[in-house]
């Protein structure tokens, strides 16, 4: 077995809580070219103010589920 399928089941094997600790560990040692320098809340507000002019713009809780689930196939 490689080194990262190894690495890869024991860290499934791990309960929930241990598991998204690793995770956040690992996403927090990437290089932050990765990561937006304010952790995305320019985006977040550059797409309010987006709804907050045209809120048709947007779309319903339904309609992303139904593109989740296209998209999933």
């Amino acid at each position: 077995m490689t080194t990262v399928a190894h690495v890869e089941k024991l860290a499934l094997d791990l309960p929930e809580t241990q598991r998204a600790i690793l995770a956040a560990d690992l996403l927090e040692s990437l290089p932050s070219v990765l990561q937006d320098d304010d952790d995305g809340m320019a985006e977040a507000l550059a797409r309010d103010a987006i709804l907050d002019q045209d809120p048709a713009a947007g779309i319903s809780l339904e309609q992303l589920d139904e593109q989740v689930a296209r998209h999933r196939g």
